[in-house]
C-alpha cells in the first residue's frame, strides 16, 4: 500500500474512534507544499465546525489515536487544524525499493473496476479529418489509456457521421460531377469537392442556388433512406473509402477503437424511441415537431430546457423529431446512449467534444434522466477549447482553409526530421525518419494535452518542438538520456547490478526529492481519471524530468561506490519506467536513443 493510502486509512479509523457519526469517506489526505510536509489534510476543520468543536482540539484528540510511527517521522498540527504528515525516510526507501523489484509502479489498480465508454473523435464520412478533430481524438485516447491502466473496463466508440441530409447532395455529386482519377488519388478530397459543388447549389441564400439540384438531392436522399440498391451501394463505397483514410490517420496517431458505429446503425431504433417518449408523456408535439419540454423541477437558470429571452424565461425544448418527420442528433444520441447501456452495461459514458456542444449534452443528459430515471450511469461531457494560430485566430492555412489533419502530421514529422538532421546528421536517414516520426507526432499530442482543455491554446511549432521546457521532445530526451546511462555503463565494462535486487538508499537531498515525486505518479493518474485532465500528467512528467536532472547533476551514478551505484541505477531505472508509462498514457512514444 502506498504511504498516502496507508496514512489516510489509519486517519479515517482514528476519526471514527473519536467521532463515531463522522462520514470518513470525506476525510482525505493529499500531497502538499514541501515546506509544510509531504501530505496534509484539512478535513478535521470541517468536521469540527459542523459539530461546533474547536478544530485544533479535535486534531489533538485524533492525533492521540493515530499511530503512524512506522510511516511518518512526525505529524504536526498547523493553523486552525491542519494535519501535516512528514514521511519517514525508511518508509520512503521501502516503497521505492518495492517498485524497483517490480511489485508496483506507484499506482494501484481499481479493486472494483467499472465499465466506462469513451466517445471521441467522430469524423464525418466523405470529409477529410481536419485540425479540429485532433483535440477530441488525442484527449479521448489519453483518457481511455489512463482508465485502462487503472484497471477499468474501457470501451472506445467512434460514433462517425455516416447519415443525414448531406448524403443526398453527395449522391448527386457522385452521379454527375465525380472525377474517378481524383477519387483514386485522394478519395476524401474528391468527395469533399463534389459536396461543396452541389451544396452551393442547394443553398437558397447563395448566388448559385438551383432549385432543380436541391429537388434532386432531396429525391436521392429519400431513395437512399428507402433502400434503393444503387444509392445504398454508392453510400457503402463512400463509407469504405472514408474509413480507409480515417484508419491511416488513426494509425499514425496510434489510436484504436473497440467499436465504430455510425449514426446509420441506430436508425431502426429512432421511431421507437420517439413513440416511447410521447407515450410516456415525456415528449409532446409542438408546431408539428416533437420535443421534450421543461417540467419545472429546477430553477430556470439551472434548466437546459429553458432559456432567457428579453429578460424572461421561455421554453428551450429538446427536439427529437422535426416537422417533416426527420430525426436529428438528439434522437440518435438518445438511441446511442440506450444501446451502450443495454449492450455494454456501462457504468459511465464520457463524451469528448468541443465546448460549443455544451447545451446539447446538458439537454441530452436531462432528457435521458427523465426517460430512464432508474439508471445509475454517470454521464460526463468533457469539453475543450479551440486551437489558435500565433495571431490568436482559429488555426487555418494561409489561404484561409481549414488545415487537414494529415497535412498537419506531415509537417510535424518533416519539421522534426529537419531538427534531428541538423543536430545529428551522422545518424542514418531511416533512423532519423523514425526518430522524427515519434518526436513530431509526440510534440503535437503533448502540446494539445498540456493545455487546460477548457481553454483555447496557441499552436506554435517552435515551442512544441523545443528540447527544453514542457514539451514532448524534452521528456523523450530525458528518457533517452536515462537509458544512455546504462549503455555507457555496459560499454565501459561496468558491471550493472540486477535492478530488481537493488535496495534503494536515499541519502542526498536530490535523491529524496526524486523518490517523493515518484510516489505521486499514481495520485496524478487518479486525478486525470477523476477530472478528465491529462494536463495534470504532462506537468507531473515535466517536474519528474526536472527532479531527475537535479539528481543526476548532484549525485554521481556510474562513478559512485558499488552499493551506492546500484541504488542510484535502480532509482534512475524507476524514473525511466515512470516516464515511459506516463508518456504511453498520453499516447506518446519513447525512444531509446535520440
Amino acid at each position: 500500500m502506498l504511504p498516502i493510502h496507508n496514512i489516510q486509512q489509519r486517519l479515517q479509523a482514528a476519526v471514527k474512534a473519536v467521532l463515531p457519526d463522522a462520514n470518513t469517506d470525506e476525510v482525505l489526505v493529499r500531497p502538499c507544499d514541501p515546506k509544510f510536509g509531504d501530505y496534509q489534510t484539512n478535513a478535521l476543520i470541517g468536521l469540527a465546525k459542523a459539530r461546533k468543536l474547536n478544530p485544533r482540539q479535535l486534531a489533538t484528540d485524533i492525533l492521540a489515536r493515530l499511530d503512524l510511527k512506522d510511516v511518518c517521522e512526525k505529524v504536526d498540527i498547523a493553523g486552525p487544524g491542519f494535519l501535516n504528515f512528514h514521511l519517514k525516510k525508511q518508509a520512503l526507501e521501502e516503497i521505492v525499493s518495492a517498485a524497483a523489484r517490480g511489485e508496483h509502479l506507484f499506482f494501484e489498480r481499481a479493486t472494483q473496476p467499472r465499465t466506462i465508454v469513451v466517445y471521441f473523435s467522430s469524423p464525418n464520412v466523405a470529409k477529410p479529418m481536419h485540425v479540429g478533430h485532433i483535440r477530441s481524438t488525442i484527449l479521448g485516447d489519453s483518457l481511455a489509456r489512463t482508465l485502462r491502466l487503472l484497471g477499468h473496463r474501457v470501451i472506445t466508440d467512434n460514433h462517425i457521421g455516416d447519415w443525414g441530409t448531406q448524403f443526398g447532395m453527395l449522391l448527386v455529386g457522385w452521379k454527375t460531377e465525380l472525377n474517378k482519377a481524383n477519387l483514386e488519388t485522394d478519395a476524401l478530397a474528391e468527395m469533399e469537392r463534389i459536396y461543396k459543388l452541389v451544396s452551393s447549389k442547394c443553398a437558397p441564400d447563395k448566388p448559385g442556388f438551383d432549385q432543380a439540384t436541391l429537388d434532386r438531392a432531396r429525391g436521392e436522399l429519400v431513395k437512399l433512406q428507402q433502400g434503393d440498391p444503387e444509392n445504398l451501394s454508392i453510400w457503402r463505397e463512400m463509407l469504405r473509402l472514408s474509413q480507409a483514410q480515417f484508419e491511416t490517420i488513426y494509425g499514425r496517431l496510434g489510436v484504436k477503437f473497440d467499436h465504430i458505429l455510425g449514426e446509420s446503425f441506430y436508425n431502426p431504433r429512432l421511431q421507437q424511441i420517439v413513440d416511447d417518449l410521447v407515450g410516456r408523456s415525456l415528449a409532446r408535439e409542438s408546431r408539428g415537431a416533437k420535443a421534450i419540454f421543461s417540467e419545472g423541477a429546477v430553477p430556470p437558470k439551472e434548466d437546459p430546457l429553458m432559456v432567457q429571452k428579453e429578460g424572461e424565461w421561455v421554453p428551450n425544448p429538446f427536439i427529437i423529431q422535426k416537422q417533416d418527420g426527420a430525426f436529428n442528433y438528439a434522437t440518435t444520441d438518445l438511441a446511442t446512449l440506450a444501446y451502450r447501456l443495454e449492450t455494454w452495461h456501462a457504468d459511465e459514458v464520457i463524451y469528448v467534444t468541443d465546448a460549443r456542444q455544451k447545451l446539447h449534452f446538458r439537454q441530452l443528459f436531462t432528457a435521458f434522466r427523465r426517460w430512464q430515471p432508474e439508471s445509475k450511469v454517470k454521464l460526463a461531457h468533457v469539453t475543450f477549447g479551440s486551437i489558435l494560430g500565433e495571431d490568436g485566430t482559429p488555426l487555418k492555412t494561409r489561404s484561409g482553409d481549414t488545415i487537414k489533419l494529415a497535412e498537419l502530421l506531415d509537417e510535424a514529422e518533416q519539421r522534426a526530421f529537419d531538427l534531428v538532421s541538423g543536430r545529428s546528421p551522422e545518424i542514418p536517414e531511416p533512423e532519423r525518419r523514425e526518430i522524427a516520426r515519434a518526436v513530431g507526432i509526440g510534440a503535437v499530442k503533448f502540446a494539445d494535452l498540456m493545455s487546460n482543455r477548457d481553454t483555447d491554446y496557441i499552436f506554435s511549432w517552435s515551442k512544441m518542438l523545443a528540447l527544453s521546457g514542457e514539451t514532448a521532445p524534452y521528456l523523450q530526451y530525458a528518457y533517452a538520456r536515462i537509458r544512455s546511462i546504462f549503455r555507457k555503463g555496459a560499454e565501459s565494462g561496468e558491471k550493472i547490478p540486477a535492478l530488481n535486487e537493488a535496495s534503494i538508499k536515499l541519502d542526498a537531498r536530490q535523491e529524496v526529492a526524486l523518490a517523493k515525486h515518484l510516489l505521486n505518479f499514481g495520485l496524478t493518474l487518479s486525478a486525470v481519471a477523476e477530472q478528465y485532465r491529462p494536463n495534470f500528467l504532462t506537468h507531473y512528467l515535466y517536474e519528474l524530468a526536472g527532479h531527475f536532472t537535479s539528481f543526476y547533476e548532484n549525485c554521481p551514478v556510474l562513478k559512485a561506490e558499488p552499493e551506492i551505484r546500484a541504488s542510484r541505477l535502480a532509482l534512475s531505472d524507476l524514473t525511466a519506467l515512470v516516464l515511459k508509462q506516463g508518456l504511453d498514457v498520453l499516447g506518446i512514444e519513447t525512444l531509446e536513443k535520440m
